[in-house]
């Protein structure tokens, strides 16, 4: 284990744990921090999928307490797309990437990189929110190991010779406070700007699962609040949760 002193952020480097995200919450006192791990066992995706990953790829996970609103903790999920699209931007990678809504990076029509937030409050105000984050930077899962539909996968290396986890660390955290200082003080309005900026697939048709439909629709822009909205045959959708799926 390792812990370098930074300015602007704490953060542990660990060689393995289960999951980042449990990591981050065992070792949490109060203040920012960020979990890094060469290697996890039981690593977690959205909705409780397995997120797989190889040794030398990104776990990590940014741990904190807020004390905002359920709305404004879920917006932590465009404020880590955009981190994460300035971070491999800053490493020169940035052609071809985009984000997909709600929680995915893409690069070249596939899946770089992923986040899941896991949050704890009362009432209607969010305590503890933990951000995981998982960034294919040396290898990326064969479509045989995923699920049945899913995006096909991408890493970093298949564009040359992907950064170590803890050198990604240094461009992504410092992107994740700039665009969280943006949210604490300017409010969503400038995210939901940003983020749709390089929303993938913005203006065309695609296809939101929920647990008891899946809606087609032409993907018109985010709301005011994050959530998708969709122009369908049956008049304007707003979905606050989905999978979405490119025809």
């Amino acid at each position: 284990m390792s812990a370098r002193p930074h300015p602007a952020w704490d953060h542990l480097i660990l060689e393995e744990v289960d999951s980042t995200n449990a990591e981050a919450a065992r070792r949490f006192s109060g203040h920012p921090l960020w979990v890094v791990a060469k290697r996890q066992t039981a690593g977690v995706g959205r909705r409780g999928r397995a997120w797989h990953g190889a040794e030398g790829n990104f776990f990590g996970s940014y741990i904190c307490a807020p004390m905002c609103t359920p709305q404004v903790a879920a917006q932590h999920s465009f404020v880590a797309a955009l981190a994460l699209r300035d971070a491999v931007a800053a490493l020169g990678l940035g052609a071809g990437l985009a984000l997909k809504w709600p929680n995915d990076v893409l690069l070249d029509e596939r899946k770089l990189a992923g986040i899941l937030l896991e949050s704890q409050g009362q009432g209607n105000q969010i305590t503890r929110l933990t951000v995981g984050i998982g960034v294919n930077l040396a290898a990326a899962p064969p479509q045989a190991q995923m699920e049945a539909g899913a995006m096909p996968a991408i890493s970093l290396a298949e564009r040359g010779a992907p950064p170590a986890p803890e050198a990604f660390l240094d461009r992504l955290a410092p992107a994740f406070a700039h665009w969280t200082a943006r949210l604490q003080g300017d409010g969503f309005a400038p995210i939901r700007t940003a983020w749709l900026a390089d929303a993938a697939r913005l203006g065309q048709e695609i296809q939101a699962r929920l647990p008891r439909e899946t809606v087609t629709g032409v993907f018109s822009t985010v709301d005011e609040a994050g959530a998708l909205v969709l122009d369908t045959p049956d008049g304007k959708r707003v979905l606050h949760a989905a999978d979405v799926n490119f025809p």
